[in-house]
């Protein structure tokens, strides 16, 4: 079995920055693809951003794209979040997701494992 944990989450005030960080422990003889996902309160999960296993191909939602950073660290299944200039609206809670396909995917139900989720809390 695979876990991932989530840790980098807490408030912030709008225009700040945040690191989010995401470790995949236990069987972990593949290389994951991982993901991004976040679920404002009353909304649903949505999907934030993607890296394949090798950190050579990234995938961002829209909204995100040039304040966020998604990347792998040297220890290939850990992945880091950067999330510069936050805007109250990043309000969430953000989880982690891996994944075995060789690309970076958009989809929820492409991914097989799941974090319990870390809170972003931008205040304005």
């Amino acid at each position: 079995q695979v876990q991932l944990v989530e840790s980098g989450g807490g408030l912030v005030q709008a225009g700040g920055s945040l690191t989010l960080s995401c470790a995949a422990s236990g069987r972990t003889s593949s290389t994951f693809d991982m993901g991004w996902f976040r679920q404002a309160p009353g909304k649903e999960r949505a999907f934030v951003a993607a890296i394949n296993w090798s950190g050579d191909s990234t995938l961002y939602t829209d909204s995100v794209k040039g304040r966020f950073t998604i990347s792998k660290a040297y220890a290939k299944n850990t992945v880091h979040l950067q999330m510069d200039n936050l805007k109250p609206e990043d309000t969430a809670v953000y989880f982690c997701a891996a994944a075995t396909w060789g690309t970076p995917r958009l989809m929820e139900d492409e991914y097989r494992y799941w974090g319990q989720g870390t809170q972003v809390t931008v205040s304005s």
